[in-house]
């Protein structure tokens, strides 16, 4: 009896050692093993946090974003809250893949812990269960700041959150000239026909799927037959295809004093933005509403250049931070994330990246709203204020690849 007490001991005493006895990584995916709960006491999840490295996927091609994160973001969790912040820069495709590759696998924990994401890739990952949640609204600092009710912390391009996601910054789509070679700034697609009409050659847009010239495409769309009928509209290609058939109409009318007569488009925006910085078009797009003043203060874009909206507003949205499903550090993550949307962090972005913050300025503290009111947006940009005031809602992401497949057929060299 007395052997086997000695022998219980001693098995006992080693499985704490080996335990205790793992690397700082392991300890703390062992904390976090198992049934992890979001909806714990956040005291209880700072706890949790402490000593994880927590990886944060994303797009890595804006080099000034990253500079922020790894300057800015990343100290500031480790200095507050000892979580280490590890950005790892991946194509969200790759990231999907990645995640449901690991899923298929079933493996318990995975390589990826926080996500930047949305619109219909949002979409796929939530439909396919790939996303952890819900966790938003446990944030203290959603509660804070945000404003639950608004219909982009509701719906990511018309589909629901549901907590599964919480905002990152606000993007909105901008039309861009250089007013020392073009005076006129069309307010509509009637004047923007025009306007390409009186400056042969000298406009284009990225061909789809390309990010901003599918945006683009969809803001045409607007301001010809409104948006409100696409936000129930079922994914159906010969419903999409009735009720998009004037503005399709209208495109076909652009081509012929388009860039290469529409017979062909550039690949990327960034194409288009090089043509337009070289002085080859005298029209740029972008999705990002300070991006003319970025590009001055680099001296890509001449002191000239300008950004203007449609009258009828232009497409906005909300990008987010997703945690994966099978997150190995969820509590690490839910800090992150809940620092990333603080007043004070959020004023950091928009100060040195000039994205559109997703506070909510009536929730600021005086000092708060002193943080955002002394950002000098630069030169050539629309004000935060004029930008909010003709923005509308995206398109539902489920119609989105319909409408560029659309395009291709009734609209490339028609």
């Amino acid at each position: 009896m007395k052997k086997k007490l000695i022998l219980f001991l001693i098995i006992a005493v080693f499985s704490t050692f080996a335990l205790t006895g793992c690397g700082g990584g392991q300890d703390q995916a062992a904390k976090e093993e198992g049934q992890f709960d979001a909806n714990a006491d956040y005291s209880v999840i700072l706890e949790q946090a402490k000593g994880s490295t927590v990886s944060f996927y994303g797009w890595g091609g804006d080099e000034e974003r990253n500079k922020w994160i790894d300057t800015v973001v990343a100290p500031a969790l480790k200095e507050k809250y000892d979580v280490t912040l590890e950005r790892v820069p991946m194509d969200i495709d790759q990231i999907l893949a990645k995640l449901s590759g690991e899923k298929q696998a079933g493996g318990k924990d995975g390589s990826i812990d926080m996500i930047w994401i949305n619109g219909e890739n949002f979409y796929s990952a939530k439909e396919n269960g790939l996303l952890f949640g819900p966790f938003a609204e446990q944030l203290p600092n959603y509660q804070k700041y945000i404003n639950a009710d608004d219909p982009e912390n509701q719906k990511d391009f018309g589909y629901p959150i549901e907590g599964y996601e919480a905002p990152y910054g606000k993007a909105q789509m901008v039309l861009i000239n250089d007013s020392a070679k073009t005076p006129e700034t069309p307010k509509n697609t009637a004047e923007l026909l025009e306007y390409v009409k009186k400056y042969p050659g000298k406009v284009t847009y990225p061909a789809l799927p390309d990010f901003t010239g599918s945006a683009f495409v969809r803001n045409v769309i607007y301001d010809i037959v409104g948006y409100e009928q696409f936000m129930d509209m079922k994914a159906d290609k010969a419903t999409v295809k009735a009720a998009i058939e004037p503005a399709l109409e209208y495109l076909r009318s652009l081509n012929p004093y388009l860039w290469n007569q529409g017979k062909t488009f550039p690949s990327s925006s960034t194409e288009v933005n090089n043509m337009f910085a070289d002085g080859e078009l005298y029209l740029n797009m972008s999705y990002a509403p300070y991006s003319v003043t970025v590009n001055i203060e680099k001296g890509i874009y001449p002191a000239t250049a300008r950004s203007f909206l449609f009258d009828s507003g232009m497409i906005g949205n909300t990008s987010y931070i997703a945690i994966a499903a099978n997150a190995p550090h969820k509590a690490a993550a839910m800090v992150a994330i809940n620092e990333v949307i603080s007043a004070e962090m959020q004023a950091t972005q928009f100060s040195n990246l000039k994205t559109l913050p997703i506070v909510d300025y009536s929730k600021l503290s005086d000092a708060e709203k002193a943080l955002f009111d002394n950002v000098d947006v630069g030169k050539g940009a629309l004000s935060q204020d004029e930008l909010l005031e003709k923005r509308v809602p995206e398109m539902p992401a489920n119609l989105v690849p319909v409408i560029e497949e659309i395009w291709q057929e009734e609209v490339v060299g028609k």
